[in-house]
């Protein structure tokens, strides 16, 4: 994220600042600063400035505690935590991969505000059971108040707020579908971003500030979960690039010049050659035509020019069309042949016409 600083590692996973954490500190600090001036005024002129930095540092400390409850639960299930970063509107916990099944969905999700119902208990249970007064009640006071409303605040049942993952859970549970649980939440989450700004118009600017950035999150969501959905429901067999650039290793030069390239209105620079059985044997460029002379091509065959070739990963047609695209985006390459069980070379995938073909969906069948 742009404008974001490391500060460090927590327990192996490194922790990030925004910019704007820097606002909302200096902005609690001088708004519960001048407020504790005012209740104790024998604080004196640097004091009470000096403690409201502490209570916006222990503020951010809850947040950070509250983003690891959902860290500590996802590493229980083996699911990695790249970050975790601190922001305008609090934290986030930036995992590796989703969680397998609902149910552990569920406990990632209610983990974050469940850490911050039981700070809020601890400090209520600190500030009546040791008979805090003075500054010190109020800041103790301050920060069990706080930490209850961000786990009521993040238990609102719209993404991209906790609440929101646990209505995927729960849709996820009861369709057998993930991404008709992150469709279903982030529409909630719209609905509730819209209440928000309708009422924040009224002068609430938090209210203005919460909607738009649950409207502008939430719409996120839903078209990458539609998009994920749409994906899900095809494989790579769906996806193959129309006449893939597949030619017979037993082709003369000519017949390949006239049947695949004189005339022909795709653009392929490299064929992929298979064998009598129909397996992959290597590759022929276009630019190895050059080397052989025109009068010879009848009597030269394709094998002859042959280049080995490898593909560190390969696909077969049933494997589902997400599974392909995010092979794609590790391997970060641009196309991935398709073989059958038996070996059979059946084409390419291709991240374009992948792109096409959900395009092509899209149109057919316009929202």
């Amino acid at each position: 994220m742009n404008g974001t600083f490391r500060v460090g590692n927590l327990f192996g996973i490194p922790f990030f600042v925004n910019a704007s954490w820097f606002l909302v500190l200096g902005l609690v600090t001088w708004q519960y600063g001048g407020a504790l001036a005012a209740l104790f005024p024998t604080l004196g002129p640097v004091a009470p400035w000096m403690l409201g930095l502490l209570a916006a540092l222990l503020l951010f400390a809850s947040v950070l505690a509250h983003e690891l409850g959902h860290s500590w639960v996802a590493i229980k299930q083996g699911i990695g935590v790249k970050s975790i970063s601190l922001f305008l509107f609090g934290g986030l916990a930036n995992l590796d991969r989703e969680s397998k099944t609902p149910a552990e969905a569920f406990w990632v999700a209610i983990a974050g505000p469940l850490v911050s119902l039981f700070l809020s208990g601890l400090l209520t249970a600190i500030g009546i059971g040791a008979g805090l007064t003075g500054p010190a009640a109020a800041i103790v006071g301050l920060l069990a108040s706080i930490n209850l409303a961000l786990a009521l605040f993040n238990l609102i049942p719209g993404l991209p707020l906790d609440g929101g993952n646990i209505l995927k859970a729960i849709v996820w549970k009861i369709t057998g579908n993930p991404y008709k649980g992150v469709i279903f939440a982030s529409r909630v989450g719209q609905i509730i971003g819209w209440i928000a700004i309708g009422t924040g118009i009224f002068g609430n600017i938090w209210n203005l500030v919460i909607g738009w950035f649950l409207l502008q999150n939430a719409g996120q969501s839903a078209q990458y979960a539609t998009v994920q959905n749409e994906l899900a429901g095809l494989t790579a067999a769906d996806a193959l690039t129309p006449e893939s650039p597949i030619v017979s290793q037993d082709l003369s030069l000519r017949e390949f010049a006239n049947n695949y390239v004189i005339g022909s209105t795709q653009t392929w620079r490299r064929f992929l050659v298979t064998d009598d059985a129909g397996q992959l044997v290597g590759a022929i460029d276009l630019d190895d035509l050059k080397t052989i002379t025109t009068g010879r091509w009848p009597e030269v065959l394709v094998k002859e020019l042959l280049k080995p070739i490898e593909f560190s990963t390969t696909v077969k047609p049933e494997l589902s069309l997400l599974e392909v695209v995010t092979l794609l985006e590790q391997l970060k390459v641009q196309e991935l042949p398709v073989i059958r069980e038996n070996g059979v070379l059946v084409g390419l995938v291709e991240k374009a016409e992948i792109a096409r073909l959900l395009q092509r969906r899209a149109q057919a069948n316009p929202a």
